[in-house]
């Protein structure tokens, strides 16, 4: 069985043209799972299946990554065929927030009479989640304040950081057992972002040889990236995968 993940955006919050940054996990050419759902990757992502997606996970709150959600909304809620059925994973800690940035407009239909949620079947997460047979594990990064930014992994398979600072010890923990690591990197790093001197200063050689980089801030940057030796992802691109390993006794 063939397994993919396929980049819909790969840019920072201003890199317009590359696409917020979300991927979809395909499995034999299916979309799984949506991570991450900026103000564009709705169209993205019907332009490439031609339906709604029937499951997102969100790494973290910034428009850049939930704005979508309020299209998906309206796309979920008039068809009485779809609506609940989509599958939304946010950790526990994460929901205050999501409720206050996307969800607690007064109104969230002029006509009246809908609640949020109700257009998605919102599944709250700690440690992780069970999708379709699979244990997803969930692990917290770096992205601002403590407790809101936390990245996703399919043990064997990826490893998705979300926006983060550096985080050796939890990548070798959450992906020490191989695959990809898809990685936020810009040409500089800031204080919530890393760069590329972060990676090359805190990531040993065998995990550096494991990352492909997005979330970065154009075109150019994203040349400079791959000319430093990195494998950099692009908008549209899908990346094989290895196989899920076999379900670990401590999964759920």
């Amino acid at each position: 069985m063939n397994w993919h993940l396929h980049f819909l955006g790969v840019g920072a919050a201003h890199a317009v043209e590359l696409g917020s940054s979300a991927v979809v996990l395909e499995r034999a050419g299916v979309p799984l799972l949506l991570i991450d759902c900026g103000p564009d990757t709705l169209d993205r992502y019907v332009a490439a299946y031609d339906a709604l997606p029937p499951a997102v996970f969100i790494t973290h709150t910034h428009m850049d990554h939930v704005a979508g959600l309020e299209q998906l909304f309206i796309r979920l809620w008039f068809d009485p065929r779809l609506r609940g059925t989509t599958r939304v994973f946010v950790h526990a800690t994460l929901m205050p927030w999501l409720q206050t940035r996307v969800a607690d407009y007064p109104g969230a239909l002029a006509e009246g009479g809908a609640n949020f949620w109700e257009a998605f079947r919102l599944i709250p997460c700690t440690r992780g989640f069970w999708l379709d047979g699979l244990w997803f594990d969930v692990f917290a990064t770096r992205h601002h304040v403590p407790g809101t930014s936390y990245g996703l992994a399919l043990d064997g398979s990826f490893a998705y950081t979300g926006d983060t600072r550096p985080i050796p010890e939890v990548l070798a923990r959450h992906a020490g057992g191989g695959g990809l690591i898809a990685h936020d990197c810009g040409l500089v790093g800031n204080p919530s972002h890393t760069g590329i001197d972060d990676i090359e200063r805190e990531y040993p050689d065998a995990l550096r040889a494991r990352l492909l980089l997005y979330h970065y801030g154009s075109e150019a940057d994203g040349t400079a990236l791959a000319s430093l030796g990195y494998r950099v992802a692009s908008p549209g691109e899908r990346v094989a995968l290895h196989a899920p390993a076999e379900l670990r006794a401590d999964a759920g």
